[in-house]
């Protein structure tokens, strides 16, 4: 008989942000599989075995967990943030589709949780309050040409624009490609909060003009948003900024 297969996600990396059934799939499960950092997050039973692995074997992890959870395990797939947005859900659904047919009758569990984009958007006020889309930079598994094409159309339809994955060692170039991509579309006054280890005790939000938008301000600890042109900054003299986007969009506008 089959155990069951949970993929949960930690969320942006403070414990009060993890979600109770979160932390109620941790305790039932006895097998972890997951990348390090992650891992290192949970408060695990002696009993409860971890397997961690590179950021980058998604789908050899996904593969793995699922041959314990058909040997019978209660085995947990752990992401950051939440496990549907660039994690381990897909992943796992991916060999699923691809695997053997024992592994489609697995008892598959996807627990939701906060992702960086909501963690950083509640610390700076509401940018995500209309219409918006999250987008990761990485080209590791998708053209840059894709990226950048998604980038422009995105923003001349008026969505404010999370960005994942925002720059690292092997991708120092990406970020302000995008910024000089989204100044061609976007004007100067459009606000960029880099929301980096949002909920965390080294917790940095900084907002820019998307001209002066620098994009060494960024590490692969952070999420990037560029607002719409509706987004809007409230200065506060003895608190810091808000920057909201308004619900109510004016006819004719981008």
């Amino acid at each position: 008989m089959s155990g069951r297969l949970y993929v949960i996600g930690t969320g942006p990396g403070n414990p009060a942000q993890m979600t109770p059934e979160a932390q109620a799939a941790v305790a039932d499960a006895t097998e972890f599989f997951g990348y390090g950092p992650y891992l290192d997050r949970l408060s695990l039973r002696p009993n409860q075995i971890r397997q961690a692995s590179d950021n980058r074997e998604e789908l050899d992890r996904a593969k793995a967990a699922l041959e314990r959870a058909v040997a019978g395990a209660n085995v947990c797939v752990v992401s950051g943030g939440d496990p549907g947005v660039f994690a381990m859900a897909a992943a796992v659904c991916e060999a699923i589709d691809n695997g053997p047919d024992e592994w489609r009758d697995i008892d598959l569990v996807v627990v939701p949780g906060i992702t960086a984009m909501l963690a950083v958007a509640a610390r700076i006020g509401a940018p995500l309050g209309h219409d918006f889309c999250a987008i990761s930079l990485s080209d590791n598994l998708k053209p840059w040409n894709i990226i950048g094409n998604r980038l422009r159309l995105v923003a001349e339809a008026g969505l404010v624009i999370a960005l994942y994955n925002p720059i690292s060692k092997a991708r120092p170039w990406q970020l302000g490609k995008a910024f000089d991509i989204l100044r061609g579309v976007l004007p100067a006054d459009v606000p960029v909060i880099f929301g980096r280890a949002a909920g965390r005790p080294d917790e940095r939000m900084t907002v820019a003009r998307l001209a002066d938008a620098d994009a060494s301000s960024a590490d692969m600890a952070t999420c990037v948003i560029i607002g719409s042109a509706e987004t809007r900054v409230i200065a506060r003299e003895t608190r810091p900024d808000l920057v909201y986007t308004p619900r109510f969009i004016k006819e004719g506008a981008r």
